[in-house]
C-alpha cells in the first residue's frame, strides 16, 4: 500500500483560497475514486466501464473504491461481481449510515497519490477527471465541480440554498463554495489531514472548506440521472443544513442571544410606560387578552430558543459517546493494496 502521512488535528494550518493553475508539473503515480453508493444497482453498470477506463488512462496504478451505504437493492451483489476485476473494490457497511460516513469510509480505504470523489448517479461524468488531473499536475491540492445551471430545480430549494450558504458564510474565516459538492480531485495531504479531524457531525462540504490548501474551482453541468430518483428529500435536505449550520458557526445561538436582549429592552420600555403612564394620569392597566396573547409569546419565544441550544447539546452528546461512524460489514477486492 502506498504510504500515508501522519498529521495531527492542531498541525494543520494550511489557508483556503482558490488559485488559477501554478506552473508546477507534477507526476501522478496512482490515483483512486471512491463513490458512495446507496441503491444504484442500475447505474453502475452504466457507470464503471467508461470511469475505469478513464482512471487508466490517467495514473499507471488506479481503484475504484465503492461503497455500499446500506442498499436495500442488488448494489451489494453487482458490486461483488465487479470486485473480480483489478483494480475494483468495495466495502459494505452494516446499515445506511448517511453519505457523509460512506464518504469517509471510502477516504480511510483509499490508497491513492490523489482521490476522486463523485455519485454513482451517473450526474458526475468521468471525462471530467481529465480536467481535475490537469489543474492537480500545475499544483493545485484540490479541484472541485462547481454546478452552474439550476433551472431544473425549484425557486424554493435555490432560494434555500443561497439562505443555507448565506448564513454559513457569513461569520468564519473561510468560504464554503456556493455550487460545489462532493465532485472534486484532493491531493493525498488534503486527504490526510480531513482523516485527521476527530469530529462525527462530518458535514463534507464544510470540512473541504475548513482544511484549506489550493484549490481550483471548474464549471459543469451535472448530467441526467440515468436510473432512480434522488435519495436526498426535503426532510434530509433541511436535516443536513442543520449539521452544517451547528457544525461550522454559532450564530443560532447568538440570534437567541440578541432575541433575549430586544425583548428584554421591550418589556422594560412597556413597563416603564405604563408606570410614568399611571402615576402621571392615573390610567389602570386592562386587559387580559393582552396578557394572555403576551405571555404565549413569550412562551414561544422561550421554546424556540431552548429548541436552538437542545440542537448544539444533541450534537456535544453524539460527539462525546465516541460512536464509530460506520460499522463495516464485508470488504471485497483489493484495488492498490494489491501491489503491497
Amino acid at each position: 500500500m502506498l504510504a500515508r502521512e501522519s498529521v495531527t488535528p492542531l498541525g494543520i494550518s494550511a489557508a483556503a483560497k482558490t488559485t488559477g493553475i501554478e506552473a508546477v508539473p507534477r507526476a501522478l503515480e496512482s490515483i483512486s475514486c471512491v463513490v458512495p453508493c446507496y441503491n444504484e444497482a442500475e447505474n453502475l453498470e452504466r457507470l464503471l466501464p467508461p470511469l475505469s477506463a478513464a482512471l487508466a488512462l490517467l495514473a499507471p496504478q488506479w481503484e475504484i473504491v465503492l461503497v455500499d451505504d446500506g442498499s436495500t437493492d442488488a448494489t451489494g451483489a453487482r458490486m461483488a461481481q465487479w470486485t473480480r476485476q483489478p483494480g475494483v473494490r468495495a466495502l459494505q457497511l452494516s446499515r445506511n449510515f448517511g453519505k457523509e460516513a460512506a464518504l469517509t469510509a471510502g477516504l480511510q480505504a483509499a490508497a491513492g497519490q490523489v482521490v476522486v470523489m463523485m455519485d454513482a448517479d451517473l450526474q458526475h461524468s468521468p471525462a471530467m477527471l481529465d480536467t481535475f488531473v490537469r489543474h492537480w499536475r500545475a499544483g493545485a491540492d484540490v479541484v472541485y465541480a462547481v454546478r452552474t445551471h439550476r433551472e431544473a430545480e425549484s425557486g424554493f430549494k435555490r432560494l434555500g440554498v443561497r439562505w443555507f450558504y448565506g448564513l454559513i458564510n457569513g461569520a468564519d474565516r473561510f468560504e464554503v463554495p456556493p455550487g460545489a459538492g462532493d465532485f472534486r480531485l484532493m491531493d493525498r495531504k488534503v486527504v490526510t489531514a480531513l482523516l485527521a479531524l476527530p469530529e462525527r457531525n462530518r458535514f463534507m462540504k464544510g470540512l473541504y472548506a475548513w482544511v484549506g490548501f489550493e484549490a481550483v474551482a471548474v464549471p459543469y453541468v451535472p448530467d441526467e440521472r440515468a436510473h432512480g430518483q434522488s435519495h436526498f428529500s426535503p426532510l434530509r435536505m433541511i436535516a443536513l443544513a442543520l449539521d452544517g449550520l451547528t457544525a461550522f458557526t454559532v450564530w443560532p445561538l447568538r440570534a437567541v442571544v440578541a432575541l433575549g436582549f430586544a425583548l428584554a429592552l421591550l418589556a422594560f420600555g412597556y413597563g416603564t410606560y405604563l408606570v410614568v403612564d399611571y402615576l402621571m394620569y392615573g390610567h389602570d392597566v386592562n386587559g387580559w387578552t393582552t396578557i394572555v396573547v403576551s405571555l404565549m409569546f413569550f412562551a414561544g419565544v422561550q421554546l424556540v430558543s431552548l429548541g436552538v441550544v437542545g440542537e448544539y447539546v444533541g450534537r456535544i452528546y453524539g460527539e462525546v459517546k465516541q460512536r464509530p461512524l460506520y460499522v463495516v460489514k464485508r470488504e471485497l477486492g483489493r484495488g492498490l493494496q494489491e501491489d503491497a
